[in-house]
């Protein structure tokens, strides 16, 4: 007899039948580099996206039609005669997705956790990058652990990206006791060893614990790839009640957090805003697009807006 399935609420957990379920959403989406006028990648945001790259084939007499650009003078120079360098695109592109599934994901005050957001953006991510023809790979961690998924291109991967996803999603729970919080940098470390170059990262968490070394990972990933970041947020974080009191805790230590005091109340909008300022300086600096996303909307159109639809022309 079969196990029977548990019900989860979708605003609180999203298992692997419903991240499954977003598979259909994500052929709207599109990841090429020219992207339709309404979405946030067009323009100066996808001016450090490279695209797929070209393999050189072969060298090849010039024949009239073919682009001048292509001609290698080296070797024109060398045999008196005009000759052309051929490429050919690669067929399939390694993609990473950086998930986070810690307890700060585990908070939302409007539609729903933040937890659920980045596992609902990333499953759209992976669906869409499969579906293309490239490898898709992931590296979701919690505050114990970190799952590694190494791109490979069959739909086995894929189901296991998804997974993974759905299982550290599953796995939060209010009362759930984290000795230690997971560092944001360790992930990032792991996304670094695994795409040395020619991959396209994108990370999906609320950036909790992200510093200087942060930064460094993030340069160092996007010298020999492309990066996409999408800082995962919840409106009460940086708008909070000016009435608001309640009781927070860690699963071990409780603490009495009253916003009726405002300058508490200042020092929670400040700390949050900060972290999410803080990677779109990124983005100024090293030329990475952020795409943000918040918790009190439903995440396919927020993705749909963010990379726009397929179809149009081109």
């Amino acid at each position: 007899m079969a196990e029977k399935t548990r019900d989860f609420d979708p605003r609180i957990h999203a298992d692997h039948a419903h991240l499954r379920r977003l598979s259909g959403a994500a052929r709207g989406l599109s990841l090429l580099p020219r992207q339709p006028v309404r979405s946030v990648l067009n323009g100066r945001h996808t001016s450090r996206l490279r695209g797929r790259g070209l393999n050189f084939e072969e060298l090849r007499n010039y024949q009239i039609g073919d682009d001048t650009r292509t001609i290698d003078w080296k070797v024109t120079a060398r045999t008196g005669s005009p000759y052309v360098r051929v490429y050919t695109e690669e067929r399939d592109r390694p993609a990473l997705l950086v998930v986070d599934q810690r307890m700060s994901m585990f908070f939302g005050s409007q539609h729903t956790m933040k937890s659920v957001t980045a596992a609902e953006a990333a499953s759209l991510a992976a669906f869409r990058i499969r579906a293309q023809g490239d490898r898709v790979g992931g590296i979701v961690f919690s505050d114990e652990s970190v799952a590694e998924l190494r791109p490979k291109a069959s739909d086995m991967a894929l189901s296991r990206v998804v997974s993974a996803i759905a299982d550290a999603n599953c796995a939060l729970r209010a009362d759930r006791i984290v000795a230690q919080s997971m560092p944001l940098n360790r992930p990032l470390e792991a996304a670094a060893r695994i795409a040395t170059t020619g991959n396209l990262i994108l990370v999906f968490s609320d950036f909790a614990e992200a510093d200087g070394k942060t930064e460094s990972l993030v340069r160092r990933m996007a010298a020999h790839n492309d990066v996409m970041l999408f800082p995962v947020t919840d409106p009460t974080e940086s708008r909070l009640p000016d009435d608001l009191r309640m009781v927070v805790s860690d699963g071990q230590l409780q603490a009495d957090l009253n916003l009726r005091e405002g300058e508490s109340a200042a020092r929670l909008g400040s700390f949050t805003r900060g972290r999410v300022a803080q990677s779109i300086g990124w983005a100024g600096k090293y030329r990475i697009p952020v795409l943000p996303l918040t918790t009190s909307r439903d995440t396919v159109p927020q993705m749909r807006e963010l990379w726009g639809l397929r179809g149009g022309g081109r």
